[in-house]
């Protein structure tokens, strides 16, 4: 068996709703929709509310883990899906996480980076 590399997808988005931004219990519901839909596989999950606002979720999955950062202070979030292609090709499963939380938070990309590893 070669090693095929897979996606890491790292972006910061605006959120113009920043209730959504401390809403760690809604996104944890449909995070685990969206990879369940998938067939990917969850191993665990950590969520951290901080107080005053705001969430950090995990997310760690048997093909590798997404993460999701928040800031409402600032209307910003920042987030990363990385899928490994070990035993199935996982290409367009990142680039379709990617996108439904886009969706879920209603926010618009401000920065993000494709890497290939």
């Amino acid at each position: 068996m070669s090693y095929r590399p897979g996606t890491h997808l790292i972006a910061t988005l605006l959120v113009p709703d920043t209730d959504l931004l401390h809403a760690g219990d809604a996104f944890r519901n449909f995070i685990q929709r969206a990879v369940d839909a998938q067939g990917l596989t969850r191993l665990g999950e950590v969520f951290h509310h901080f107080p005053g606002g705001g969430f950090t979720g995990v997310v760690c999955l048997c093909e590798s883990h997404l993460s999701v950062h928040t800031w409402p202070e600032y209307g910003r979030l920042n987030m990363d899906v990385y899928l490994s292609n070990h035993e199935q090709s996982n290409e367009g499963i990142a680039d379709a996480l990617f996108e439904s939380i886009c969706a879920w938070f209603g926010g618009t990309v401000a920065e993000r980076q494709n890497l290939t590893r």
